[in-house]
């Protein structure tokens, strides 16, 4: 296996186990993690999914040109690329990006699709392929709908790398620690995300991701019958309740 599941707590971490290809994204892993999120999704006792890489020098990457060498799979390898960001952009359950080391390229799109990403401070991010002749086409959709417009150019335009301090600023990354606080700062953001309603988490992440893409007057409508959806569940009333009676919410997950 090149993808390791374990449980961490409330979590399901997802380890790209490649260290020595620096977490490469091959067709096998991308399908594993493919398979993987969607087991998440299913499991009821998993509120949160954490992605990260094998070792401390690389999130991931990239594409690993070596495993798409021939015909058929250069051929598979964007249909695989936007099938892992699919899956990860839509989950049902918040995504953590645990971004240990180098995100790169096609591993820089995966942290992207992310819903939120922590970074040690001495990590780097980037799109690199200008410089092999390539664009990264298919992380595209997904570098314009997170980074600014002229960082994003700017990263495709000439290759160059930035430092987790950059990728703070620009909004790339939720937070930067040092690198012996990285574990203790995504097990703070699992615990706060599993605290929530996992129904409404859901809810959520449908109507953000469901706006997104939508014309005003179209995403206004769609956000209006979310909020009719979000009005009818039980966690709703249970929040009101524990807020009325300055006791913790106990979720039902409906």
């Amino acid at each position: 296996m090149t993808v390791r599941e374990e449980r961490h707590g409330p979590a399901t971490w997802l380890v790209i186990d490649r260290e020595e290809r620096r977490n490469a994204l091959s067709p096998e892993v991308i399908s594993q993690l493919v398979e993987a999120l969607a087991r998440a999704g299913r499991d009821d006792d998993v509120r949160v999914v954490v992605i990260t890489g094998g070792g401390d020098r690389a999130f991931s990457a990239g594409g690993d040109i070596g495993g798409f060498q021939s015909a058929d799979a250069a051929e598979s390898a964007p249909a695989a690329v936007s099938r892992l960001i699919d899956a990860v952009w839509h989950h049902p359950k918040p995504v953590v990006a645990r971004v240990n080391g180098r995100a790169l390229g096609g591993g820089f799109g995966l942290m992207l699709a992310c819903d939120l990403a922590v970074a040690a401070d001495d990590v780097e991010v980037g799109t690199p392929e200008i410089d092999i002749g390539l664009w990264p086409h298919v992380i595209t959709a997904v570098i314009q709908r997170t980074v600014p417009r002229k960082v994003a150019l700017e990263l495709m335009l000439t290759g160059r790398r930035v430092g987790a301090a950059d990728a703070l600023r620009w909004g790339i990354v939720n937070r930067v620690v040092p690198r012996d606080e990285l574990d203790r700062a995504v097990e703070e953001l699992v615990g706060e995300l599993a605290s929530k309603s996992p129904h409404v988490l859901r809810l959520g992440k449908r109507s953000f991701t469901g706006a997104e893409d939508l014309p005003f007057g179209r995403a206004v409508d769609h956000l209006k019958e979310m909020l009719a959806e979000n009005l009818k569940a039980e966690d709703l009333i249970e929040g009101v309740s524990a807020f009325l009676e300055k006791r913790k919410p106990d979720w039902k997950g409906r």
